[in-house]
């Protein structure tokens, strides 16, 4: 048996998500459908995150076991050749037995995009936030580096999340300014929705609506309810799966 590894690259807007869900389009469905066309064998495709409805990703991985014999270089072109345009395999490697896709990650790091300016974007809609009103970044850091380091989110978890615990780890938070303002946010993992849930909250903060202070309370509270609003799924990617 075969363990393959897949680096996928995706634009999120059309697909509900990265997780099958009977009766609707997703990232996960897609691939799974077409790997099974090509191998003519049914497989459990493992992704290293479930990315939520509307997220795109650079670098989400994946990986299933196999008995073809099937080249990899093959495997590949079959997968690009028979996938939608805005799903792209961007790498296909064999592993070890061992190797898991989810439990074997030590990391996952997710870019948030926000266009500030005064005007909109015609190319850019689907990919950023757009934000007309001026953000005092300095501010945003400040709250930023209070979330460093091993925490209890629940004060940025989606109310439907189903993890056992709402403990998490963030290993990094930068905040850049480029031609449009880049939230990187890296973490050992993910409560569902805490990725959009801390950008929309630091917005707040950018927008002087909230206090570093008051952001210190939210933080602690440990209630979604005082956060701010969840970011738009749009703006934001999944850039890479850390083992």
């Amino acid at each position: 048996m075969r363990n393959i590894k897949l680096t996928i690259e995706y634009d999120g807007t059309a697909y509900h998500g990265w997780q099958i869900q009977p009766g609707l389009r997703t990232i996960q469905g897609e691939i799974k459908e077409q790997i099974a066309q090509i191998t003519q064998q049914e497989v459990n495709l493992i992704g290293a995150g479930r990315t939520d409805a509307g997220v795109h990703a650079l670098a989400q991985v994946a990986n299933f076991q196999t008995e073809s014999t099937i080249d990899l270089t093959a495997l590949q072109r079959g997968l690009n050749s028979l996938l939608p345009p805005d799903i792209v395999v961007k790498a296909v490697e064999e592993v070890g037995e061992e190797f898991h896709a989810r439990f074997s990650a030590r990391s996952k790091v997710y870019e948030y995009h926000i266009l500030n300016r005064s005007y909109p974007s015609a190319l850019l809609r689907a990919y950023a936030w757009f934000i007309p009103h001026e953000l005092n970044l300095p501010a945003m850091k400040k709250c930023g580096k209070l979330l460093i380091g091993s925490h209890d989110f629940s004060s940025f978890r989606a109310s439907g999340d189903e993890s056992r615990h709402s403990i998490r780890e963030i290993i990094r938070l930068e905040i850049e300014q480029r031609k449009d303002n880049l939230i990187v946010i890296e973490a050992n993992a993910f409560l569902r929705e805490m990725a959009r849930s801390i950008v929309g909250t630091l917005v707040d903060v950018g927008r002087e609506k909230t206090t570093f202070e008051e952001f210190k309370e939210i933080f602690e509270a440990h209630d979604r309810r005082r956060a701010g609003m969840t970011a738009p799924a749009h703006g934001l990617f999944l850039s890479e799966v850390r083992y």
